[in-house]
């Protein structure tokens, strides 16, 4: 099984690099994480740490800082890297399928994601979200993972169950989504060659 997946994608405004490497989370994981905006970065390294693999990032943009294309096509190459290593980890026996809590002094967030070539995502918030976080927009994370979704054509749903303090609530979003990718990214034999859903595959013929 191919332990690391690195994907690329160009367009006229940014060029987004990803490496997922599937390893023990190395001593200096937060340095190779590397985004222009520093609480973003911190979210990255919860996905992370709580998912239990590696990740690079290399970004560089045209002459226009946007933080809305940043989260956007970070996203959508970060879920492009994790679906092909859905694809490649298939016949081992990767599971496709799982849920986390995350949970941080008074907030508290659930997630859950699989992998069935179906894009769609619900974020459910049942306590008020502030607009901004560390000096960011929280709506630029949601794009984020608005963005994961449409690159790994996968099915997330969060649930931002509690929180008051605006940097508490999105640890614990980024907490649960890194503890539903380490269950949903792991593999057991028993499941060799399954997909997660019982639709198996999905084939299209174009004529």
């Amino acid at each position: 099984m191919k332990n690391t997946v690195k994907v690329t994608r160009k367009t006229t405004e940014s060029q987004m690099a990803v490496t997922l490497e599937f390893s023990a989370i190395k001593p200096d994981y937060r340095t190779y994480i590397q985004t222009p905006i520093p609480f973003f970065s911190h979210m990255i390294e919860h996905i992370a740490w709580r998912g239990g693999f590696n990740i690079s990032t290399q970004i560089d943009l045209d002459k226009f800082f946007l933080t809305h294309v940043v989260c956007e096509d970070l996203g959508i190459t970060m879920g492009k890297a994790v679906a092909e290593y859905v694809k490649n980890a298939k016949a081992d026996g990767v599971v496709g399928f799982g849920d986390g809590i995350g949970i941080i002094d008074e907030a508290k967030a659930t997630a859950a994601i699989s992998f069935e070539n179906r894009a769609y995502i619900d974020i459910n918030k049942l306590c008020k979200v502030p607009e901004t976080v560390e000096g960011m927009a929280s709506e630029d994370l949601e794009t984020f993972l608005e963005g994961f979704v449409q690159g790994a054509c996968c099915t997330l749903h969060i649930d931002v169950e509690k929180g008051e303090n605006a940097h508490h609530i999105w640890e614990a979003v980024f907490r649960s989504l890194g503890t539903a990718l380490n269950r949903a990214l792991s593999v057991d034999p028993a499941r060799k060659g399954m997909s997660s859903g019982v639709a198996g595959n999905i084939e299209f013929i174009v004529e």
